[in-house]
């Protein structure tokens, strides 16, 4: 595989040891959206051809917002292929989080796979579980993967910008709540707005709210 550039923050264990074990084609999947009261939760996948370890590119938690734009765009602009999936608060209620982050992933992945000229060997997930997407390719999930894993990384500043500009579209709909600014995550500008107003038709209504 290629030399990894001087930048330390481009995480690439993960890649360097399935490498190792043959593993050389990987699709990287994180979600983003877990934790807020609102809004959808969202998944993405990337699968590159040759790995090109964009310098930069880290867990999307530990970078400044206008630099996951910018690597936003060169991740699919330079990936081989890049698959969203979106998950809507009502679907959140009736699945529960895991489950719907689950069925958010699998639609990533299916997405990503229509769009690859050739598979990959194994799909490499953030977190302690796999989606199950039963799409032919073996998943295998790594504990803290956005940090130690290139691929999952790039997976997961798709993901986080995706969601975030959805939230920036769900605040112009539903104004008062303040989501362009918290994303759903319960602030307590958030918590504060939620006493004024009442639940929007955005907020999941399975999540614990203090009100």
């Amino acid at each position: 595989m290629p030399a990894a550039p001087s930048d330390s923050r481009v995480p690439h264990e993960i890649e360097d040891l399935l490498a190792r074990n043959g593993y050389v084609r990987l699709m990287g999947v994180d979600e983003a959206g877990r934790g807020p009261v609102a809004g959808p939760v969202v998944a993405a996948a990337v699968v590159w051809g040759d790995l090109p370890r964009l310098p930069g590119v880290d867990d999307s938690k530990k970078l400044k917002p206008a630099r996951r734009v910018e690597l936003d765009a060169e991740i699919r602009a330079t990936a081989e292929a890049v698959g969203v999936g979106v998950v809507e608060p009502a679907d959140i209620d009736r699945l529960n989080i895991r489950e719907a982050t689950k069925l958010a992933m699998r639609q990533a992945i299916a997405q990503c796979l229509g769009r690859c000229r050739t598979r990959p060997q194994l799909v490499v997930v953030d977190g302690d579980f796999v989606p199950v997407a039963r799409a032919g390719v073996p998943e295998q999930c790594f504990v803290g993967g956005d940090a130690r894993s290139f691929t999952i990384a790039a997976a997961s500043i798709v993901a986080k910008e995706h969601r975030d500009r959805l939230m920036l579209e769900l605040a112009a709909r539903y104004p008062g709540w303040g989501l362009e600014q918290h994303k759903g995550y319960l602030t307590a500008a958030h918590r504060e707005a939620i006493e004024r107003l009442g639940l929007s038709p955005i907020h999941r209504r399975s999540f614990k709210v203090d009100r």
